[in-house]
């Protein structure tokens, strides 16, 4: 056992921090077969109103790449990664800033405390005036979205709610 020691603040530690949470929970990637298939923005079922009224339904890979779809955005349509992670029961500042973020979209991982869920994250092809890679990443649990963001890889980068700015 090691412990490692460092200052950080703001968006920095988050997005370290929600890495090493990913890599803490020891989850493997597993690659999950995705049916190619095509869809367009507008037929796709309006998220918003979804995301308010707490029907997320992430069953099937279907069921994430329509949601994806109709909050606007253009992915692969093969997760980059499929990870568990497991929620912790106490939340820290870092966890208590995310849980914010989620919150503000009408979400809130607090019930899910102690749980386990999978982290489906897709590579974004159409951010706004972004030269680095960005990913949508879904929080899933039992079929439902619980959480989620949309962020930048680098570790100077940014996180956002799942919904495109306008």
């Amino acid at each position: 056992m090691f412990i490692v020691s460092f200052k950080m603040k703001g968006k920095k530690l988050l997005a370290l921090c929600l890495a090493a949470v990913a890599v803490a929970a020891g989850g493997a990637a597993i690659k999950e077969k995705v049916w190619e298939i095509s869809w367009q923005t507008s037929a796709a079922a309006p998220a918003e109103k979804n995301l308010k009224k707490g029907k997320l339904t992430a069953k099937t890979a279907e069921d994430r790449l329509n949601l994806i779809a109709g909050w606007g955005w253009e992915v692969d349509p093969d997760p980059v990664e499929i990870v568990e992670v497991a929620i912790p029961q106490e939340f820290d500042d870092v966890y208590e800033n995310y849980n914010n973020l989620q919150k503000e979209q009408g979400l809130d991982l607090t019930k899910y405390r102690g749980k386990r869920c999978k982290r489906y994250g897709y590579r974004v092809k159409n951010y706004p005036d972004s030269s680095e890679e960005v990913r949508i990443n879904l929080l899933v649990y039992q079929g439902k979205v619980i959480g989620g963001d949309v962020s930048s890889t680098q570790l100077d980068g940014f996180i956002q709610g799942l919904a495109r700015p306008s």
